[in-house]
């Protein structure tokens, strides 16, 4: 069992019943899935820089990307439906608790000038949206052979109802807000 859950089922679960008055474990939300995007909007012009994209997404997160598609053409970008522009991965159970453990406790703090995460990148519906600028901050990735830096989109989907629960929820489990 990965350290992240073990975590989430000895002191997680019981301080939020606590908080929010839960009659059930089962009511305590849990996350439910780690959806990380990569756009590379170059890619039209240049088709390896997805491959390498993909490469890179591989290394981080230990499974094999989606490739995604446009689903519009636009003329001012020379993009028709259908090119590959970028790629994607989700993460469940065991890769989404060792992913999220990694960019926590090892990723963020790597960022320059880090002073905490975003508070308020809450959807309404419980799920969390952080932007990497940079994948170098991976401790898989080699800094030499990186030939452009690429950021990503990284969403932590919960099963909580409110924005507060969810912000409870990735607090307790050590996510770094800012102050």
């Amino acid at each position: 069992m990965n350290r992240l859950q073990e975590k989430y089922n000895n002191t997680v679960v019981e301080n939020m019943m606590k908080k929010f008055g839960y009659k059930s474990v089962m009511e305590v939300p849990v996350i439910d899935k780690v959806v990380i995007n990569m756009g590379c909007g170059d890619a039209i012009a240049n088709p390896k820089t997805l491959e390498e994209a993909v490469a890179e997404l591989t290394q981080i997160t230990g499974q094999k990307p989606v490739i995604t598609k446009a689903k519009k053409s636009i003329a001012n970008f020379k993009l028709r439906e259908g090119m590959p522009i970028g790629c994607k991965v989700t993460l469940r159970k065991d890769y989404m608790y060792d992913f999220l453990d990694k960019l926590m406790n090892i990723s963020l703090p790597r960022v320059r000038d880090f002073r905490g995460v975003s508070k308020t990148a809450f959807d309404g519906r419980g799920n969390y949206t952080l932007g990497v600028k940079e994948q170098i901050i991976f401790p898989e990735i080699n800094f030499d052979k990186v030939n452009k830096v690429r950021g990503m989109d990284v969403v932590i989907v919960t099963t909580a109802k409110t924005n507060e629960e969810a912000k409870a929820l990735l607090e307790e489990l050590g996510m770094p807000f800012q102050k």
